[in-house]
């Protein structure tokens, strides 16, 4: 670097004078050091941790400097000879300089030279003290040394040395560790103040600048050190070059800039915080606005792109971050917003081609010229003179999505070497993007197989309320094996199930949906809960070995006021005893696991009363590690046993009480039944015999019951349909007698019993046919209808509807 003084001996010796190995040091309004550089490590013998949060004036002979700002003064100058260093206009403040002597016992004598500025604005740093070592100065005397006693630490402006723009854009360099909006804060004021110089006369000034003192490699060896002779020695080797000592500054800073940001990134695999956390690290020590736009398939998690974006490609803009003013991006580059770039932009540029943009500073005619592609926006005050750098998020070659960098006018514009730096940091979030984007794409995947393999339960069935609640895992893919499912049965009953695949995953779930179908399917033949089980056992075994599942399946007879109940390995139910409140576990026969083999079911009949509660869960709810289970389901039952304004409030009781483990992994399943009955005035049993003269009888009988309960609306299409299906039993049964049943809920079931097993079934009839057009007529006028065979027979039944009945007031009442 030219040092500004003539050519010749002396002006070697001063530039060399100049590039000295310099402690920096920031010191807060309370006078505590809040920044210590390895220079200052080296000069005063005191690490990082020891001296940070320390006195400054116990470490550093520079007690005058901070001394005059604590009595509310400005500083004084250290009189160089001519006044001082300059003032900083308007602020009333000063630079001050010194050098002093320090003498520690245990250490030689150190001759210290120092500058210290005054810092104004945000941050905790109040002063910036330089200090370096006077003794190092060489001179062309006898010892080796200089007159020392005519080097004095001074002040001047950056623009009278030559190369005056590259003295200022390397000033940073001096403040190493510092992230680019600290450092540049503090180099404006610096700049303005004075820059630091040493003295060596009145008219010999030479600027100061950083010596790191960074050991090379010497030539042809690997290590990191400085070679030594055999005695241990330094070897005399060639001057550093200043400029090397500055590029390797500037890699290390963007090395550790790299380094801090991959720590920062990718703590989880959430998507949008990922991309939060990889916007926000780029700002300000990088850039000093960053933009992340995905593509639209990516943010909603649909899978891996299909080939390159194009003009139609939509992009979100998911995250800003910048250190402008409050407000100012708001309006014109929202968040969320979805936008196809157009094709003469650079944007596209980057997107489509995969490979940084990079436009060192944005004239006004390129800043309009990329403005007016966009319409009902300017982009000009924002883009305009400002330096841009774009770069892809990348994952297998598939642009995933990319970043806008931009610096304000008055920082150092983005170079090749900052293109290198942000591709690199675009490479790194572009795998945890992908890795995000997997993940939620798995997750997504596993969510809506899930949802569709679980059962959305009515909340009424006959006879009884149900209410179900269901948790995932919180462990990574957390679906699972858990379900619940109620099946509605011939006669008014319900088949209320609960079951656990073991395991998690995808695999979990698939078994899951199978054995629930299967479930289903063996419920509505009115299989009694023992031989269901049993047949779900031999399902599993041929699905395959690794089929392992627990079940619970009851049978609520609302019309008989019991339960049937088999168990297969499952946690055992509990029963809420409406008549006192009391809570109790079942103690059922508990078989095998499903999937076992080769062991025997039970099925336990339980009576209950009108507003009983049986409360079916899985083992997730009540099963805490390093517990007795017992614990668990006695902590169930006293939660279930608490009263509540409705079953959903009930639900959520227990999940509160008993949901509250922190690091809860496996899934859980509740189900909640409130065994209300059916009265026995709202059930109607008739015997027919197999007359054909019956039918007309069976009309009379229906038409009496519905008047008995106020329905007059529903008679004539409730007789039609019983003259169909009794018309059908009588022409098929075997025995001498066919039943009829009517149940009054809130919709009127009716159900017609004979000996015949084989269902009934809808057939397609003919013009000409004199028969086959009965169940078409049921199933045309019915809510619902169905037919279930067993050993001993079949049902077929219908549901109508019943219409409301509404109560109207007269004008005074």
């Amino acid at each position: 670097m030219d040092s500004g003084v003539p050519p010749g001996p002396s002006r070697q010796r001063l530039a060399a004078a100049g590039r000295i190995p310099l402690a920096v040091v920031v010191v807060d309004g309370d006078g505590l050091v809040s920044h210590w550089s390895t220079g200052a490590r080296r000069l005063f013998g005191h690490s990082k941790d020891e001296a940070v949060g320390q006195p400054a004036t116990d470490l550093m002979p520079v007690a005058g400097a901070l001394a005059a700002e604590e009595r509310g003064v400005a500083h004084g100058t250290y009189d160089t000879g001519d006044g001082g260093g300059p003032e900083l206009h308007g602020r009333g403040s000063y630079a001050t300089a010194g050098r002093a002597a320090l003498s520690e016992r245990g250490r030689d004598r150190l001759d210290v030279v120092w500058w210290a500025y005054p810092l104004i604005g945000p941050g905790p740093g109040r002063h910036l003290v330089l200090a370096a070592d006077a003794a190092q100065f060489k001179g062309d005397d006898a010892d080796g040394r200089a007159d020392t006693r005519r080097i004095s630490p001074a002040f001047a402006l950056h623009t009278e040395f030559p190369d005056a723009e590259v003295l200022a854009r390397r000033l940073p360099d001096i403040l190493p560790n510092m992230g680019p909006a600290e450092s540049s804060r503090i180099v404006a004021q610096v700049l303005e103040l004075g820059y630091p110089v040493l003295e060596f006369s009145h008219h010999d000034r030479v600027p100061v600048t950083p010596d790191w003192g960074v050991p090379r490699r010497p030539a042809g060896r690997g290590g990191l050190t400085d070679p030594v002779d055999e005695d241990g020695n330094p070897r005399r080797r060639a001057a550093p070059r200043p400029e090397l000592d500055l590029e390797y500054a500037a890699v290390r800073e963007r090395l550790e800039f790299l380094n801090e940001v991959s720590g920062r990134i990718g703590s989880s695999l959430d998507l949008a915080r990922t991309i939060r956390e990889v916007t926000s690290a780029a700002v300000p020590r990088f850039t000093d606005f960053a933009g992340t736009h995905l593509r639209a398939a990516v943010l909603a998690g649909e899978g891996f792109p299909d080939g390159p974006p194009d003009v139609t490609t939509v992009w979100h803009r998911v995250w800003v971050e910048h250190n402008d003013e409050p407000g100012r991006w708001d309006d014109t580059v929202p968040v969320g917003e979805a936008i196809a770039f157009p094709e003469h932009t650079p944007f596209f540029q980057c997107m489509v081609t995969g490979e940084p943009v990079l436009i060192p500073r944005l004239s006004e005619e390129a800043g309009d010229r990329i403005s007016a592609e966009f319409e009902k926006r300017d982009l000009r005050p924002l883009i305009n003179h400002r330096s841009m750098l774009l770069v892809p998020l990348k994952a297998r070659d598939v642009v995933l999505g990319f970043m806008v960098l931009m610096r304000r006018p008055d920082r150092q514009p983005f170079d090749d070497m900052d293109r290198t730096t942000g591709a690199e940091l675009a490479a790194r979030a572009g795998l945890v993007l992908d890795n995000a984007r997997m993940y939620t794409y798995q997750e997504n995947v596993a969510e809506t197989l899930q949802d569709s393999m679980l059962p959305q339960v009515p909340p009424h069935m006959a006879g009884c309320d149900i209410a179900t609640r269901y948790l995932p895992g919180a462990r990574l893919g957390r679906i699972g094996g858990d379900w619940f499912d109620a099946v509605k049965l011939p006669g008014s009953r319900t088949a209320l199930v609960v079951g656990d695949v073991m395991g998690h995953g995808l695999n979990s779930a698939a078994m899951m949906g199978q054995l629930r179908t299967a479930v289903q399917t063996m419920a509505t033949m009115e299989m009694p809960p023992a031989q269901l089980l049993r047949n779900l056992d031999d399902l599993a075994q041929r699905l395959g070995e690794l089929y392992l599942a627990t079940c619970l399946y009851a049978v609520y007879d609302p019309i008989r006021s019991e339960l049937q109940i088999a168990n297969a390995g499952h946690i055992p139910p509990v029963l809420v005893h409406a008549e006192d409140g009391r809570a109790e576990v079942l103690d059922l026969p508990t078989g095998a696991p499903i999937g076992v083999g080769g062991v025997a079911f039970e099925t336990a009949t339980v009576k209950v009363g009108p507003g009983d509660r049986l409360v079916l869960c899985t083992d997730g709810l009540v099963e805490v590690r390093g517990a007795d289970i017992g614990d668990g389901l006695a902590a169930l039952c006293a939660s279930a046993a608490h009263p509540a304004a409705s079953m959903d409030h009930a639900c959520d009781t227990i999940i509160r009480a008993l949901n509250t483990r922190e690091g809860r992994k496996d899934d859980v399943a509740l189900l909640m039944a409130r065994l209300n009955g059916i009265p026995d005035r709202d059930v109607a049993e008739f015997h027919l015999a197999l007359d054909p003269r019956e039918v007309a009888r069976a009309r009379r009988l229906v038409r009496g019951q519905l008047l008995d309960w106020e329905l007059p609306a529903a008679v004539e299409t409730a007789q039609l349909m019983v003259s169909e299906l009794v018309t059908n039993a009588v022409k098929h049964a075997r025995s001498r007698r066919v039943g009829l049943r009517l149940v009054r809920t809130d919709a009127l079931l009716c159900e017609v019993i004979d000996d015949e097993p084989a269902p009934a079934a809808l057939l397609n009839a003919g013009r000409d046919d004199e028969f086959g057009r009965g169940l078409r007529v049921v199933s045309t006028l019915a809510r619902e209808w169905g037919s279930s065979s067993s050993a001993g027979g079949k049902t077929v039944w219908f549901e109508q509807a019943l219409a409301r009945k509404v109560r109207t007031r007269s004008n005074g009442s």
